[in-house]
Order: C-alpha cells, then sequence, then structure tokens
C-alpha cells in the first residue's frame, strides 16, 4: 500500500517535474555545456575552450566596464527602489479619499511597456526638444545633455530604473501594512510610543521584515536585468559609460554570434545574483519578525 501511495504521489509530481526540468533545469544544463565550448551561432562545428571563457571574461575590458556600471546601477537603484517605495506606501496608506486614485497614478509606471516609455524617455531628455533640456535651461543650465553625458548618462538611466520600480515596490510595501494588526498600534501606544516615529519604528518597521525581504532581493534582481533602457536610448554609449552585463551579453550573444562567450557570461551573471540574494536574505533574515 506504500508503495501504491509513493507511485500515485510521483505520477500526481511527474507533469510538474517534467515542466521543470524543461523549463529551468534543461536550459540551465545546456547553458552550462555552451559556456565550455567555443560554439557559435549557426557553426557546424563545436570545440571545449574549458574554463577558457571564464578566465578570459576577468581580462575583458569590456565586461569589466559592463561589471562596474551595473553595480554601480544597482547600487543608486535598489535603495531608492526598496526605502522610496516604502516612503510612498506609507504616505499612500494614510490617505482615505484618495487612496485609490495614488496607488493607479504609481502603479502606471509598473504597467506600461518599458521599451514604449523608453521612446517617451528619449523625448522628454532630447537636449534641444524635450522639456527636461527646457527646464534646465530656465534655471540656467542650458547645454546639459542627460543621455550623452558620459557622467550623467548611467544615473539618468538609473532614474528611469527607478521610477519604473518603486510603483511595484509601494504595492508590496501597501499590502504589508495592510496585514499589521491595529490591536499592536494600540498597545505600542498604551506602552508609550504614541509618536508616529515610535510606532513606525517599534511596530511597522519590525514588522514588515518579511515584505523588505522579498522587496530587496527581487529589486536587486531586477535591477541587473537592466537592458531595455540602455538598448532604446544609449545602446551602451557614451563611450561605453552605459554599458551593463545584460547589454553586453545581448551583444556577444546575437551580434558577434559568440554564443560560447555570451553563455559563459550569463553563468557568471547567475552567479552574481544567487550570491547575493543569498546574502540579502540570511542578513535581512536575522531581523526580521514574523506577525
Amino acid at each position: 500500500m506504500n508503495r501504491a501511495k509513493a507511485l500515485a504521489g510521483a505520477a500526481f509530481a511527474a507533469p510538474a517535474f517534467a515542466l521543470m526540468l524543461a523549463l529551468l533545469i534543461g536550459p540551465l544544463l545546456v547553458l552550462l555545456a555552451l559556456s565550455v565550448t567555443n560554439y557559435r551561432l549557426g557553426a557546424m562545428a563545436v570545440n571545449l575552450v574549458g574554463l577558457g571563457h571564464y578566465a578570459a571574461l576577468f581580462s575583458d575590458e569590456v565586461f569589466q566596464r559592463a561589471l562596474r556600471n551595473t553595480f554601480l546601477y544597482v547600487g543608486f537603484v535598489l535603495p531608492g527602489a526598496v526605502f522610496g517605495g516604502l516612503g510612498i506606501a506609507l504616505l499612500v496608506h494614510a490617505r482615505v479619499r484618495t487612496r485609490s486614485f495614488y496607488e493607479v497614478i504609481y502603479f502606471l509606471p509598473v504597467t506600461s511597456t518599458l521599451v514604449a516609455m523608453a521612446t517617451v524617455w528619449q523625448f522628454m531628455l532630447h537636449p534641444s526638444l524635450g522639456p527636461v533640456s527646457a527646464v534646465f535651461a530656465a534655471l540656467g543650465l542650458a547645454g546639459v545633455d542627460l543621455l550623452n553625458d558620459p557622467s550623467l548618462a548611467l544615473g539618468t538611466l538609473a532614474m528611469i530604473g527607478l521610477w519604473q520600480q518603486i510603483g511595484f515596490n509601494m504595492v508590496l510595501f501597501l499590502a504589508g501594512l495592510s496585514a499589521i494588526p491595529r490591536d499592536l498600534y494600540e498597545a505600542a501606544a498604551l506602552d508609550g510610543a504614541g509618536g508616529g516615529i515610535d510606532r513606525f519604528l517599534r511596530v511597522t518597521w519590525p514588522l514588515l521584515g518579511p515584505t523588505t525581504m522579498f522587496v530587496t532581493i527581487t529589486s536587486t534582481i531586477a535591477a541587473f536585468k537592466v537592458f531595455d533602457t540602455v538598448a532604446v536610448l544609449t545602446k551602451g554609449g557614451p563611450l561605453g559609460s552605459t554599458e551593463t552585463l545584460l547589454y553586453v551579453l545581448y551583444l556577444e550573444g546575437f551580434q558577434y554570434f559568440r554564443t560560447g562567450y555570451a553563455a559563459a557570461m550569463t553563468v557568471v551573471l547567475l552567479a552574481f545574483l544567487i550570491i547575493l540574494s543569498i546574502i540579502q536574505a540570511r542578513v535581512i533574515d536575522r531581523k526580521v519578525h514574523y506577525a
């Protein structure tokens, strides 16, 4: 009977396992296999190169620049997306009549296609026709070109990424805020935590721990995957100042057809994401209070 139950359980789990194998594990194994070959898209012959691609990556100036740009981008977007989303959620949560209106307004960038919105941003940031340049000119900063200045381009893309992520994080934090029992605030008030800051530090922030952990990890992954705005607005320029890992990976794989090298780059990107996610989960989970 136990064997029959085990077989029945395996039969029920088999479709899900087969789907996971086909969509997740299988492609990952193919990726690992390609990363140790010199395969080029369309080539008939394939030779093993071992870890040659991985050794070449860290001596590749383009990869090093893309890695640095990506970490700078993540370092700017991540704190803004997490704490900005939390701040807006606190403000919107306190609204009564207009809460739904603000929720829709802040969530609109999430629902829009980023490629289409990047085209809109391209017009808005145009050095001569865009309204942003007109505002700069009115402030005495004429000639500022946010997308073609190597010192400003990456920060500009990061601002657009922050604009796109912050609404999604707001919704997640709103869900976390709604799940906090009101009795806890009343108990905190009886204990002397009557001010808004005291209530936030002693009740709200600790109980938002699980939400904060989830938001931090998902925001990190989303920031590392920046591609659309780079491809549409700057194409890695000017002077390589906005080249990111995913954009360079795209060029290697689909422009230069160096599939094996692009696969090795993908493995490195996945390794960074996995390591950072584990570190974030371990660090934040120690401070999480589950209600």
